[in-house]
């Protein structure tokens, strides 16, 4: 069984790879040339993940997504369990989005050059790094571009439904007036299972909760708790 995993493995990172190659400029020049042009960007981002997805066996059910106002940019924030989250997010959410990634990423090969034109890479530990990747979110903000962020900081590896929440993301939407749109990713760890490499095919289901919006009446603390468990209650219904 092990041996047809990893063959398996072989097999659909090969052709993630391959997509890689061939539409890789088609996603980044749109965005050298303007922010704006990330649309153009995004429809060669989904087609890649979408591709790879199909020829793989992966699929993804995605529910709420009437929830989203298209002309509304948001701060999508998601449950982390999976290094496969990375490719639903993009499929899922129908907006062109940022997402704030680990600047370990960045020092992939070619891939990290291409996220990176649609990421802002943050190294978690240093504070100057994190004070620096707020002010290029709300830059985006402003421009009205969405940003997606894992508020639990890392990969959750435990058996606990979410770990606690970094505030940063909540202080970003007091402070711009962005509502926060809670994403549960259900099914992802079981197509990549944390402690090992191997792939399986699968299905993810994608759930949107209705936006929160940051009541000046609330504390940053308050807001992070409401959206918190907003999240933890969607991941434990659908479960």
């Amino acid at each position: 069984m092990k041996i047809l995993q990893a063959l398996f493995t072989v097999y659909s990172l090969v052709i993630f790879v391959v997509l890689m190659l061939l539409l890789g400029l088609f996603i980044v020049i749109p965005l050298l040339i303007s922010p704006k042009a990330g649309e153009i960007s995004f429809f060669f981002i989904r087609l890649w993940a979408r591709t790879w997805a199909f020829l793989s066996g992966f699929r993804f059910e995605i529910h709420g997504r009437e929830n989203i106002d298209q002309k509304q940019p948001y701060i999508y924030i998601f449950n982390h369990r999976s290094f496969f989250d990375a490719p639903v997010i993009p499929v899922a959410i129908p907006q062109q989005v940022r997402a704030l990634g680990k600047k370990e990423l960045s020092k992939i090969p070619f891939f990290g050059w291409i996220v990176g034109k649609a990421a802002v890479w943050v190294d978690r530990d240093n504070p100057e790094s994190r004070k620096e990747s707020i002010k290029k979110l709300i830059k985006i903000l402003e421009l009205g571009i969405s940003i997606v962020v894992a508020p639990e900081g890392t990969r959750n590896d435990t058996q606990e439904t979410l770990l606690p929440f970094q505030k940063g993301v909540f202080r970003l939407s007091k402070e711009t007036g962005i509502p926060i749109l809670p994403i549960a990713v259900i099914g992802a760890d079981h197509i990549h299972k944390r402690g090992t490499f191997l792939l399986s095919p699968g299905k993810v289901n994608i759930y949107f909760s209705q936006a929160i919006y940051p009541n000046p009446d609330i504390s940053v603390d308050q807001l992070a708790e409401k959206c918190r468990n907003r999240l933890e209650a969607m991941i434990l219904t659908q479960e």
